[in-house]
């Protein structure tokens, strides 16, 4: 037998086998093993997590003055999309000392099964109930206006309670504002036909989301975000699905005059590279003509320009400042209440 024929005996494998085996380095397989563990957590973690927020919940962010001189007022924060129940928390952080003249603060956590309006509606009627709210305050971030208006519209005709207040961030009127249709292909589709996102998936969608819109963020903007969607606390994957078929067949025309004396107000960036700015602001203040009061308040020199309190608090701060100020004005001397 010559040699290149024992080469291909089992012997001789299993020689050079246990060769391959010296040369890979403890360093390399305890670094593997750390990896494989880290991984095995995350996914136990992120199980834990989404099993606890399988039912939509009323987020409230605690505020000492707000809570003192407006217990009976509240702030609801619609997320935008693939907006965790965290960054949720932490707009409403960063714009607190705007929102917190008018009302308290909470959020609209939506359950990991979906996406489900009647539960959006329940949860803010049970916690109006809860609480004693008799005035109410949307905030919709993003596609969270669109479930905002549909809300406000369901609330007033099935509980009788009016909405003070929708302001719109940057929203979407329906799937043709979305500059970038070529994800509804695919999400909306899979879904529909009864596809779930396999999460082994997740990570490398995230990244190469944001890296296609790079010109709106940062780097670390990029890392940061795509590190959410990949942590424990991101919304799950059938979330983000709903999400994306409410999007694409949202008609707002249906609940235009449905809104009672609901004062609306958009609020937006012409540099948005998510939502085409012009024609999103131009359908919403004609549709509901009868409700906006403002549509010219413009998020410029913010980065991202969709739909970014969270990062550019700076900006938003003055311009919500101005707006609740003028149709929502406080009592002589409210504005120089304070507790701290």
């Amino acid at each position: 037998m010559n040699p290149q024929d024992r080469r291909g005996t089992p012997q001789a494998r299993l020689l050079a086998e246990a060769a391959a085996l010296k040369r890979f380095s403890r360093r390399t397989f305890l670094a593997g093993a750390g990896a494989s563990g880290l991984l095995a957590a995350d996914m136990l973690m992120t199980r834990e997590v989404q099993s606890q927020r399988r039912t939509t919940r009323i987020l409230s962010v605690a505020d000492d003055f707000a809570d003192a001189y407006y217990p009976d007022a509240s702030w609801f924060l619609f997320p935008g999309y693939k907006t965790s129940w965290e960054e949720a928390q932490w707009i409403l952080n960063t714009l607190r000392g705007s929102l917190n003249k008018r009302a308290r603060l909470a959020a609209v956590g939506y359950s990991n099964l979906g996406l489900n309006i009647t539960e959006v509606v329940n949860a803010i009627t049970d916690y109006v109930t809860a609480e004693k709210i008799t005035k109410l305050f949307f905030y919709g971030h993003s596609f969270g206006g669109m479930l905002a208006t549909q809300v406000a519209a369901r609330l007033l005709a099935l509980q009788g309670i009016q909405v003070q207040f929708i302001l719109l961030d940057s929203s979407p009127y329906g799937a043709h504002d979305v500059l970038d249709q070529s994800w509804f292909d695919g999400v909306v589709f899979l879904y529909e036909s009864g596809v779930r996102f396999p999460s082994t998936l997740r990570g490398g969608y995230e990244l190469g989301e944001r890296i296609i819109h790079k010109d709106e963020r940062s780097w670390r903007q990029i890392l940061d975000q795509t590190l959410e969607q990949l942590s424990p606390i991101a919304p799950s994957n059938v979330l983000v699905q709903t999400e994306s078929a409410y999007i694409y067949h949202f008609e707002g025309s249906q609940f235009a005059g449905k809104l009672g004396t609901a004062k609306m107000a958009y609020l937006g960036n012409p540099k948005d590279g998510t939502v085409d700015y012009e024609t999103a602001v131009e359908t919403w203040a004609v549709v509901f003509k009868d409700n906006m009061v403002s549509s010219n308040l413009q998020t410029k020199g913010a980065a991202p320009g969709h739909a970014s309190p969270g990062w550019n608090p700076q900006i938003y701060r003055p311009l919500l400042t101005e707006l609740l100020d003028e149709y929502f004005p406080l009592p002589r001397g409210g504005a120089r209440v304070s507790i701290f």
